[in-house]
């Protein structure tokens, strides 16, 4: 079990520039953990700026609003630093942290789906959940290996 836990949480290093060239399992590793890495720390700093809306609140649904002390609002400050958090785990831990955005993305579908009218970012952010879970997948794979250093058509010859 301990060993799982370590596993999630060991920080993964960047595929090699040669491996990026040769790989499309690589690149989008990088690419996902880009985008998951980043993303979550602009929607998340967003909580605090409204900049993209100016009212985050209208998302959390009631019934998570009424076990969440302090007001709407404070619950959006925490969930933007939660967000922050969470893409910082990306970046250092990309496998866990794809599980955690992954999670995280759940229960804002959950959210979302509670408070109603707003199936079509509930639909994207599904979208998103299963990229964060394929980032989660990919970080697993090791690139160092002969499989993924040659391209396929490399191996066919």
């Amino acid at each position: 079990m301990s060993s799982t836990v370590a596993g999630l949480v060991r920080p993964v290093p960047i595929p090699t520039s040669d491996v990026l060239r040769r790989n499309p399992a690589a690149q989008a590793f990088l690419l996902l953990r880009i985008a998951f890495t980043v993303a979550p720390i602009l929607f998340g700093l967003d909580k605090f700026a409204e900049v993209l809306t100016d009212d985050w609140t209208r998302y959390l649904a009631a019934e998570f609003n009424d076990i969440l002390p302090g007001s709407a609002q404070d619950a959006m400050y925490v969930v933007g630093g939660v967000e922050i958090i969470a893409g910082l785990v990306v970046l250092v831990a990309p496998r866990f942290g794809g599980l955690l955005v992954a999670g995280w993305l759940a229960g804002i579908i959950v959210s979302l789906l509670l408070v109603g009218g707003y199936g079509d970012i509930a639909l994207r952010d599904f979208g998103l959940l299963l990229g964060a879970l394929t980032l989660a997948r990919l970080a697993g794979a090791d690139f160092s290996s002969r499989s993924f250093r040659e391209a396929p058509s490399d191996r066919a010859r």
